[in-house]
């Protein structure tokens, strides 16, 4: 008898215990983190292998160039030992005005990927068919003037088959993999506390989702090689968003609603105006960038109540010639997204 009990005080302790994994990771839905939430980008630029800060090298941010390696510049042979060497090879490129400013690698090179996987490359064809495979560059490089203290563990619920689980990340080429390869039938998340290391080199404790999101966006300006210059990132902003049509590519305010908005395309004119085209239906109305504080901010209106879940005082927090971010978060720390693509 006493076996028995032993037995079934067992089995209903492991019940509860898988019962209060599932609930850490599906009740909480605030710090679920899926295949579209904006936290899984971020951390995967902080995680990825830098890739375009040799960008003078290989034209692309799609890998990086393992050091070192001899260049042919305008015919001069460069070896580059390190990163402290790309100036040599920019001013190699600079020295002519009428030259072709191509970089020729001596070959065999070696290249590292986004997710650390080497590759190697015996000759420009080759580098040419990796170029061509590689994935659409939305314009948005690694993060990589911040840094996770690592391991730290994640909490995961497969929705198909309703089985808990847990692992644990050691480095930044197991979480960039794992968050790349998650599926969409699996939610995860942080076991906190976690600890960062901040742009001035302090470890900062981290324990909810909101709280990394912020800190990673806050540190975007000191990572970027672009001005802080509020007036400028307006000025660059206006210029990039005036010019072509837009469609929204992400929109989340509660739940994932970007469907809602398949097919709209937006125009935004240097006049203030804005143009919004679906099929026969053509929406206006107005827009405008400001600087709030030290803030970048975005807002627009349109007639009628098609748009009229759009029409927030949006804070800019990333922009490229390819997407734009937006972000409106609340006294509670609801966030709603809104990111444009270009067409």
């Amino acid at each position: 008898m006493k076996i028995k009990l032993l037995v079934i005080s067992a089995l209903m302790l492991a019940f509860y215990s898988c019962q209060k994994e599932e609930m850490e990771v599906t009740n909480q839905t605030n710090e679920n983190i899926t295949t579209t939430s904006p936290l899984k980008d971020l951390l995967e630029r902080v995680a990825q292998n830098p890739t375009s800060k040799d960008n003078v090298l290989d034209n692309s941010s799609c890998f990086s160039v393992q050091l070192p390696v001899t260049v042919i510049v305008n015919g001069q042979n460069i070896v580059v030992n390190s990163s402290s060497d790309y100036a040599t090879v920019q001013a190699a490129l600079d020295a002519f005005s009428n030259d072709d400013d191509i970089v020729n690698f001596v070959y065999p090179i070696k290249v590292i990927l986004k997710n650390f996987q080497s590759v190697t490359l015996n000759g420009p064809d080759e580098l040419d068919n990796l170029m061509d495979n590689c994935t659409e560059d939305d314009g948005f490089d690694e993060i990589d003037c911040i840094s996770i203290n690592y391991p730290f563990v994640i909490n995961l619920y497969d929705v198909a088959t309703q089985t808990p689980s847990t692992i644990t990340i050691n480095n930044n080429s197991e979480l960039f993999n794992f968050l790349e390869n998650i599926d969409g039938n699996k939610y995860i998340t942080i076991s906190y506390p976690i600890s960062m290391v901040n742009t001035q080199g302090q470890s900062i404790t981290i324990t909810n989702n909101s709280q990394l999101e912020n800190f990673i966006e806050d540190s975007l300006e000191d990572c970027d090689d672009h001005t802080n210059d509020p007036t400028a990132n307006n000025a660059a902003f206006v210029n990039i968003i005036t010019n072509g049509t837009w469609k929204i590519e992400y929109f989340f305010d509660e739940s994932d609603k970007t469907a809602y908005y398949n097919g709209y395309n937006f125009s935004f004119n240097t006049n203030g105006s804005s143009i919004v085209v679906k099929n026969a239906t053509t929406i206006n109305g107005e827009w405008s960038a400001y600087i709030d504080g030290s803030l970048l901010k975005f807002d627009f209106n349109y007639q009628g109540d098609l748009l009229d879940k759009l029409e927030e005082d949006w804070r800019v927090i990333e922009f490229s010639d390819a997407l734009i971010r937006l972000k409106k978060s609340d006294s509670d720390n609801d966030n709603e997204y809104l990111y444009f693509t270009r067409n």
